[in-house]
Formats: structure tokens, sequence, C-alpha cells
């Protein structure tokens, strides 16, 4: 503090607000008396506080003020941030295009969509595949080379027919015939043989038409075909648009290019577009990997910037009920590239709802902006003469709002994270000496204040992060989960308010029962501050050694608490009573804009996927974490600001109304999950006729009946009181016995949940459209006595397009050799028997010829040496239905969506 000649300087902070004037009287006589040198008298006399009228900015508001407060950040959320989320471009139309030269035009895609969506479901295998969709991308091809600038470009077009197999999740993956079709454009004036690729896939799943999963895409790569083609601006780099017959296989036509294509090699770049939804903006979730150029091209072209970092390392923790071509191409090309979909409605994703009707024109021009923009800026790229050498690392990545994109390198980004905060811890330490010295308190006082008060904010970080998980468990106890999911507004009271409950309990407890006489008060609440931005800046540290950059957002959190508190420090803010308070409000805007932005972006996309998260996992652990995690982020140093206003408890008392509310509201009608036709409950069920067959060639089991494959933690509860479900169980005897509890799981995900899966048994014999024939050709002995060996020679003939093979050795007997990929046999730490074998085929259904190699402990081949199991999936909408089986989805309540299909198991014993 400053002295002055003969006096005392003015006070620069009050007493604690709730003082009366005659206590701020006593205490300021007090200190007077205490301070005065009885040699030296007034004249070095030094005083914190000589005014006895108190100071009009120290003290705390009425409690009345402090609702308005919180609603002001509400208001300000849905003023903003809701509105840029759901920003959709006006559509252009075909009669602007003139006006607007080289422009992405959504009527043209539109129309082009209209005849894909009217064309109905799209299966691999099916005629409509194979042959109708394939005459119609070459017609519209076709198109674009009449309109083509002949003397700038050449165009080939190749219809790639290709058999292979990979190993995918816990299966070896195999195809036969699959069809793609290729379009290579390339400048005449260029001579790179670099390519950029560029992907998508149109056929979809059983039920669905698949108009936004993914013909929306397909539309998109369509018409930037013809405005690439039509330009007259030549690029550098030849682009290759992959129409890709069989994504949902699943990726047998993005493998069946990568692996065996002529043009395949040339691939140095990619852009892969999918679709978890329909409508509403594509997101950027993957990028790379270890190729920021690519981030520095879509900063640069994307017109409506739309991507995150956090997105990233949620999908790649497997997090996310889904996957994309994207894996292919990483793995077995490798191309890096960058992964982009759309993510709105995701409610309608695989079912008959997927149509036209929820695809707005405004959607197909922001993707189509943005995809345009995108294949033009790589395609000019001096990057992609040699990508390799571009190869740095990681990228941090992510929007503004959807108004601008930023991006920097991993390294970047640990210079930045530890940077900031151990910047936030220095200042924070000299903003504690500063309140020591202009109250004339030791820095201890402040150092054992500052130590409390981060204690309570670990507290309050660990009850924000825990009061939502325990909801969440306690809705899973009481079979409550997703009460969310068709009314996300239940997320305020369920989970949001009970995570602001936790960072505001622990110090306004402590600041309410114990005030500090020797700190202000408004010191004291800066201090509870301080405590939480070390707190994020020691997480920021601690996430970003170990390799996470979605730290980021911690460093966004400090960043901005920081340079609040330069700015109070430099002009002396920091000691007027509150004034410090607006300051910090207003740099908190800018990120409680962003995260709660993000955050609820995550939500829209992460919602619908509880439908299909499966029956082991609660559902409501995820989107707890996320509301958690969002209000920490947004309202770490706004929440504790309640305790500006007088009553701050009574403050904390309204939250956990509003939470008992909602929570009585969630266990209503109202919290029942699912709704017709916009939130549907998925059935998952196969009408299965199985048989067994022994060694001796005798039936031991021949039943019918329905395998459900659970898709959500629900199970068939909201089934029981709709439809007649009398009989169904569990499978565990099954379990025990029988390969995959003796059930025909269709691809890797139903085999993981077969042990959970229901089995509805039925009187009548399922009628299938077709059995596959298993032929067993020969047995030989091979080998010596000291290496004995055996091979069992079969043929499959006659099966639909999808088919599983279970291959189980007895006990002693071990797999030594077979026709299929080697993978599995190679690994066995990682694939142990029994071996599931996926086949399927597109416009090729010769037979399936192979073998198995085996030797045995013993020897002895007289016995039983091998359990093999064939199933057949008939996917297809043309596959008839059995009257039983259409009367049993007719009678399905409204909110249920099937996605069902026969199929025939035989399990065989040799």
């Amino acid at each position: 503090m400053e002295q002055h000649n003969g006096g005392f300087e003015e006070d620069k902070l009050s007493e604690h607000s709730e003082q009366s004037y005659a206590e701020n009287k006593k205490n300021t006589l007090e200190l007077v008396t205490e301070r005065i040198d009885p040699e030296e008298g007034c004249s070095n006399v030094t005083l914190l506080e000589l005014k006895q009228k108190p100071d009009r900015f120290s003290k705390q508001l009425e409690w009345y003020y402090s609702p308005a407060y919180l609603l002001f950040w509400v208001g300000l959320f849905f003023a903003v941030c809701y509105p840029l989320f759901n920003y959709l471009p006006t559509g252009v139309k075909i009669e602007e295009e003139a006006n607007l030269p080289g422009t992405f035009v959504a009527q043209r895609a539109e129309s082009i969509l209209i005849q894909l969506d009217l064309m109905g479901p799209k299966i691999a295998g099916d005629y409509v595949t194979e042959v109708e969709m394939v005459e119609f991308l070459l017609g519209e091809i076709s198109k674009v080379r009449e309109e083509m600038r002949n003397d700038l470009y050449e165009m080939e077009v190749d219809v790639q027919r290709s058999s292979g197999s990979f190993l995918h999740w816990q299966m070896v993956n195999m195809y036969q015939g699959i069809q793609n079709v290729v379009v290579k454009l390339s400048s005449k004036s260029s001579n790179s043989t670099s390519y950029l690729l560029v992907n998508s896939h149109y056929d979809s799943k059983p039920s669905s038409v698949g108009t936004g999963d993914a013909e929306v895409m397909i539309v998109t790569m369509l018409e930037t075909l013809r405005l690439m083609a039509t330009s007259e601006e030549p690029f550098l780099h030849p682009i290759v648009f992959l129409f890709n017959g069989a994504e949902e296989q699943p990726f047998h036509g993005s493998h069946s290019f990568i692996s065996n294509h002529r043009w395949s090699a040339n691939c140095k770049a990619l852009v892969n577009l999918d679709s978890a939804g329909a409508g509403g903006r594509e997101i950027l979730f993957q990028g790379g990997p270890n190729h920021p150029w690519l981030m520095k091209q879509y900063k640069k072209s994307a017109k409506h910037p739309f991507a995150t970092t956090m997105a990233e390392e949620i999908f790649q923790a497997n997090l996310i009920p889904s996957d994309t071509d994207f894996r292919i191409f990483r793995d077995f090309g490798p191309v890096p590239g960058l992964d982009m979909a759309g993510c709105y409605n995701g409610f309608v994703y695989h079912t008959k709802f997927d149509r036209l009707k929820v695809i707005s024109r405004g959607a197909l021009q922001n993707t189509g902006d943005n995809v345009l923009s995108l294949v033009r800026s790589i395609s000019n790229a001096e990057e992609m003469y040699d990508t390799e050498a571009h190869s740095k690392g990681h990228s941090v990545f992510f929007d503004y709002l959807g108004l601008f994109f930023v991006y920097y390198t991993e390294s970047t980004g640990t210079a930045l994270n530890i940077s900031f905060s151990l910047g936030a811890i220095l200042v924070i330490c000299l903003s504690l000496w500063r309140m020591a010295r202009v109250t004339d308190r030791s820095v201890g006082t402040y150092a054992r204040a500052f130590g409390m008060q981060f204690l309570l904010a670990i507290l309050g970080f660990l009850l924000a992060l825990g009061l939502p998980l325990l909801m969440s468990v306690f809705y899973d106890a009481g079979d409550r989960t997703m009460t969310y999911f068709s009314n996300s507004w239940l997320l305020i009271g369920l989970f949001i308010c009970p995570s602001i409950i936790g960072l505001v309990l622990p110090p306004t407890l402590y600041l309410s029962l114990r005030p500090s006489e020797k700190i202000p008060h408004t010191y004291h609440l800066q201090i509870v501050g301080h405590a939480y931005c070390v707190f994020m800046a020691v997480l920021c540290i601690i996430l970003t050694v170990v390799g996470i950059r979605t730290a980021y957002l911690f460093m966004m959190c400090v960043f901005f608490y920081l340079g609040a508190l330069i700015i109070n420090l430099a002009t002396r803010l920091h000691d007027k009573g509150y004034l410090w308070s607006l300051v910090l409000c207003a740099c908190q805007i800018l990120p409680y804009l962003y995260f709660t932005y993000l955050f609820h972006a995550l939500l829209v996309l992460t919602i619908p996927m509880t439908s299909r998260k499966g029956m082991e996992t609660n559902p409501d652990l995820l989107i707890a974490l996320e509301c958690a995690l969002g209000s920490i982020l947004a309202m770490v140093f706004l929440a504790p600001l309640l305790n500006l206003f007088r009553r701050p408890k009574s403050m904390v008392g309204g939250l956990a109304l509003v939470m008992f509310i909602f929570c009585m509201i969630s266990v209503s009608d109202v919290g029942f999950p699912y709704r017709p036709k916009t939130n549907v409950m998925r059935i998952h069920f196969l009408e299965v006729h199985r048989k067994f067959y022994e060694y001796d060639g005798s039936i031991s089991l021949e039943d019918s009946g329905y395998y459900f494959d659970l898709q959500d933690r629900r199970l068939e509860y909201p089934l029981l009181d709709k439809i007649n479900l009398t009989g169904i169980t569990r499978v565990d005897d099954y379990c025990k016995t029988e390969m995959y509890c003796g059930l025909p799981c269709f691809n890797h995900r139903w085999c993981s949940t077969v042990k959970d899966a229901r089995w509805l048994p039925r009187e009548e014999p399922v009628d299938l459209p077709g059995t596959p024939v298993l032929q067993f050709l020969n047995k030989t002995v091979l080998g010596t006595a000291s290496d004995p060996r055996v091979r069992y020679n079969f043929v499959v003939s006659s099966g639909p397009p999808r088919m599983s093979f279970f291959v189980q050795p007895r006990d002693g007997v071990r797999m030594l050799s077979w026709s299929f990929l080697r993978g599995m046999l190679d690994n066995p730490s990682v694939y142990k028997p029994p071996y599931h074998i996926f086949f399927g085929y597109g416009s090729d259904n010769s037979p399936v010829e192979f073998y198995f190699e085996m030797t045995k402990d013993d020897g002895n081949f007289d016995g039983p040496v091998l359990e093999l199991g064939i199933s057949g999936h008939y996917m297809s909408h043309l596959s008839k239905r059995d009257a039983t089986t259409q009367k049993f989805i007719e009678d399905l309540p409204d909110f249920a969506h099937p996605m069902e299909w026969p199929s025939s198991y035989e399990r065989y014993i040799f």
C-alpha cells in the first residue's frame, strides 16, 4: 500500500459485506489503535479501512437476484448456441445456378435423392442393389460426362467386382462378387500420380431405405463430381469417387477397393462420408491419423465447420456403437483422411423412418458446400505429392459455434496446455500475495485459506461428477433408464442440476458456516475460483501427459479464467469489492457458449444411440457423464458466484427442488422412452428354424422360434404387456453345450452379446425362403504317426447373400490350417474357438468350397473331431415372411420398430 505523508490511505477493500456498520467502526478503530506508532504519532499509520460508510461494491446482492443470474446463462444458451447449432444454409435452386457458378446446387442433388428414396431398401445381394442401383449410378455419371469440359478433363468409369477376406472384430469377414462403381476424374494438364479418394456407400440395412445413411452422401458426391468436371479451373491431383456397394455387410465394398482395385495404390488421401442420422449438419469426427495438413485443408475450405477432437477420442474408445469405412482405409491402405458423418436425428438411423421427408434441402446444401470445397482444396494441395513427408502427429481441432475452425498439432497443444496451466498457477499465487498485502495479513493466512478451498474444489468436482452418475445408477436399479430418450429436457433436472449443486455446495457451506474474520468475503469468494482454476490446471496437465487431446477443454477453461484474473489485477478491480466478478462473468461468456454448444452436440449425437447401446451397459452412465462434464466446464467458475447473493443455501435448495420435480416427472408416463415414428424402440430378432445333427447323422433337436438380440437396457420389459411373450427365456442352458448358445448370431456384435439373448419358441415351424446346402466332400487322413493330421473338404451352395460358418474343434483337437484367411490361426492368443467366418456375396452367388486340416492328441480320427454350424440370413425385404411372423410383427406396439429376417441354423458333428 502507498503511504501519504501526514494521513492514511483510503480503503481499498471493505470488511465482510454482512458486517454491520457498528462492527465496521469498531474493527477500524481497533486497527487504528494497533497500528499507531507512539513515537512517530499518526504520520506513519497504515490502515486497511478508515471510511465509516460501507462500500456499495462490497455488499452481497439480495437473494432474489440469484434465479435471474442462473436464468441469464440458460437464456444465453437458447439465444445463441441453440440457433447456431441448428443453423442450415438456404438450399440453392437450379434456376439460381447461373448467378452462382461453381456453387453446390442442393435442388439438383435433392432431385436425385428423390429417385433413390423411391427405390426402397438396397440390401447387398438384392437385384435392386446389384443391378438397378449400379445402372442408375452409371446413368447419372453419363450425364456428368455429357456436361464435362473435355478440353480440360478426362474421366474413367469402372464397375469393380471382386472377392476377398479380412479379419474384423472377432471374425473372418469374407466376400464374393462385391460391386463398386468407381470414377476417376483427372485434369489433362496434370501428371500427378497421387489421387484423392472420396467414398460413401449406397447399400442399406434391412427395413431401411437408407436415404440418410448414406444416399445423401451419394448424391453429394454426384453433384461434386459434376461441378469438378465442369469447372474452368483444373485441379492438380486426380479424384477417385468410390460409390461403395457393400458397407453394411460390413465394409466389404471398401476392403474390396483398397485391396484389389488398380487405382487404390495411388490414393494418398481420403474424404469418407457416412451418416448416423438424417438431416442436419455433418460432423468431422476423425482425422489423419498423424496428418495435420488435412486439418489445415478443412480449416481453409469448410464453409460450415463442425468438428471436435473430443468426438474423435470418444469414437476411437469404442463408446459409440457404430463404425465406418474410414477404419478399413486407415488399417488396410493405409490412407489418411477425414471422416465426416451426419449426426442429427439419429433416432431414424437404420429404421424405415430414414426417408426423404426428414432431410431438408438446407442439410443437403450444408454438406454439399463443405464436401465440394474440401475436395477442391485437397485436390490442389501440394502436400498430396508426398503425404508421408507431412505426417507430423495428431491434431487438436474444434469449431467455435460453427463460425470458425481451430486446429493445431498435438505438440503445440501440449505446449499450450502446460504453459497456460502453469501460468495460471503463477498468477493465482500473485493474486494471493496481493490479497495478503492489501489486507495487511500474512501470506500464510491466505495460503491456508487457499489450501482449504482447494480441498473443497476437489470435493466439488467429485460431487459434480458423482451426483449425476449416482442418479444414473439409481435409475438403472429401478429399471428407469433412458427416461430422457424422447424428452431430452429432462436432463436439466436429472443430471445437470445435480452437477451444479455439486459444484456449489462445498464452498457455499464453508462460507456460510465458517466465515473468516481475517479474510473478507469478497476475497474468500475469489479464492474459491482460484482453487477451481488450479484444480482444472492440474487436470489439464495430467490429461496432457497421458496423451488425451481433449485436455484442450480444460486448457480453454483455465485460459479464460487467467485472462479475467490478469485484467482484474491490472485494473485493480481485484481489490474493489465484488467488481472483479463482472470481469469474470464477461470473460466466461465465450467459453460458456462453446462448452454448452459442444456438449449439446454430443448429446444430440449420443442420446439416440442409447437405444442401440446394448444390454450390458447402463446407457445413462454415458449421458450423465456428458452432462456432468459439460456442466463442470461451463459453470465451474460461474456456479460458485451464487455466493454473491444473500442466502445462497436457499438457491442450492431451489436447485434441489427443481431436481426433485424433474425426477417425479421422469417416473411418470412422460419418462417412458419411446414414441411412435420419432423415437422408436429397436427390436432386432430373427425367425429361426434350427436343426442339430449328431455324429451318427441323427437329429437331436429341431425347433423354431424368435431369437432376440435386444438393443437397449430396458430389454423386453416394455413389450410384456403389449404382445404375447409367454415362454420367452434366456439361453443359458444352450450356452453351456453349444457354440454361440446354439443361435445363428449375425456378426460380431450379435455374437458378443449372445449369452444375453432371448429365445421365444413357437409351435409352427418357420417357413424359410431357403436353406444353405452343406455337402461333405471327403475326409483324408494325412501326416505320420508322429504328426497325425486329417483334412475335411466341404462345399456350401444355394445360400443367401449372407451366411456364417461356426467352427469348434472338439476336445483334444487343434486346427492347423483351413482355406479361409489364416490370421485367426496365427494369433491363437487373440482368436480362440469357436471361430466365426462371415460370408457375404453381391453379384456372384457361386458355391463356397473350403477345407479344415486338424490334428488330434491321440491321433485317432475315427470319432468326432469337429463341430460345424451353418447359418443363412435372408435379410432382404423381398424374402417372404410366413403368416405367423407377419402376425407377430403386426402385434408389436406402434413405438417398436422391428429389424428382422428369417434365418436357418444347422449344427453338424464330423
